[in-house]
């Protein structure tokens, strides 16, 4: 019989899961499985290299981070995504003593586990477009039935005022005070009508939206938010429409959960077509740890709207970098416009 600590090896290289130990020098100390699918690279050009030069500059930045927070003491749970492929994976400390001398990892490929995520995000997705249809009807109700009526009280009061103007001078005041009301009511009730409308932009232009969402956060947002668009650019309504409402959710979430104190909103013009980002410098997150789950249905959000327009939808973040939000044309990203 194999002792312990030979019986632990073989376990661990015949699990169907991946595991690995990163030392504090940033070392691959260890590796268990097959990692080529997860990190790229097989086993043999791992194992007892740095991460930041055998990953290269991109997967090195993203682990770096991870493997950090864990030789912290922190314990993450990501999901990972390689073309069809998912990834479950854990990382935590493993401590000698009373000190965390190692970063550890197990992933394991979870892909057969996420059709019922699918179906999960397929329904979520359906109750996005019909909220979209009814806040579209709510939104023409109040513009064209409550808003006109309104309006054309409006009309009828200012001719009682007319008839009466010689005649009743204290009551004319009266009705003109009570027309100063209507008005205010009759803004409010166009602004709402404009926030519920998916369509804003077709109505307003995309600038005058992007001014408007501004205007809209500035009571809960007190750091700045700049706005730059193009002005030569000439967008497709639904192309425009899915710019904003990818710029609007990417607002809310870096107002909510961020804690940045800056948020740029860009719209550029590119060889393939419009392309927008929405950066932040606030706190980051890191885009496959599962715990950010408050970022889930923004981020699904986005993707729908990136969907219906056939754009491409990029975050890029990190712990304590930022957050970016790109959108542009399919295969932007390998061509370098993302």
């Amino acid at each position: 019989m194999p002792g312990e600590e030979c019986l632990a090896e073989i376990f661990l290289q015949q699990s169907p899961a991946c595991h690995w130990l990163v030392d504090r020098c940033g070392m691959f100390a260890r590796i268990y499985g097959d990692p080529q699918p997860l990190f790229a690279i097989p086993a043999a050009r791992l194992s007892g290299q740095p991460y930041i030069s055998a990953l290269g500059p991109d997967l090195a930045a993203l682990w770096g981070s991870r493997f950090d927070r864990a030789l912290a003491g922190e314990t993450l749970v990501i999901r990972e995504r390689r073309g069809d492929m998912a990834w479950s994976v854990f990382i935590f400390p493993v401590r000698i003593g009373a000190e965390v001398r190692y970063a550890a990892g197990s992933a394991r490929e979870v892909t057969s586990w996420t059709a019922a995520e699918q179906e999960l995000r397929y329904t979520v997705l359906g109750a996005l477009r019909a909220q979209e249809y009814q806040r579209n009807s709510a939104s023409r109700f109040l513009h064209d039935i409550v808003g006109q009526n309104l309006t054309a009280l409006g009309l009828q009061l200012d001719l009682v005022r007319m008839d009466l103007e010689g005649d009743r001078p204290a009551i004319c005041a009266q009705v003109g005070e009570v027309q100063k009301l209507l008005e205010v009511i009759v803004e409010q009730v166009r602004e709402y009508s404009y926030e519920l409308n998916p369509s804003t932009v077709e109505r307003a232009g995309l600038r005058p939206a992007l001014d408007r969402l501004q205007t809209r956060f500035r009571p809960r947002y007190s750091g700045i938010l700049r706005i730059n668009v193009d002005p030569s650019l000439k967008i497709d309504p639904k192309i425009a429409s899915a710019i904003y409402h990818v710029a609007e959710e990417a607002v809310e979430n870096a107002v909510q959960h961020s804690s940045c104190s800056t948020i740029e909103i860009a719209v550029k013009s590119t060889r393939n077509g419009p392309r927008l980002e929405v950066r932040d410098n606030g706190k980051g997150f890191d885009p496959g740890d599962l715990r950010q789950g408050s970022r889930g249905l923004g981020l699904l959000t986005m993707e729908h709207y990136a969907a219906q327009a056939g754009m491409d939808l990029a975050i890029r973040s990190g712990v304590g970098t930022g957050t970016a939000i790109q959108l542009a044309s399919p295969g932007a990203a390998a061509r370098g416009d993302l």
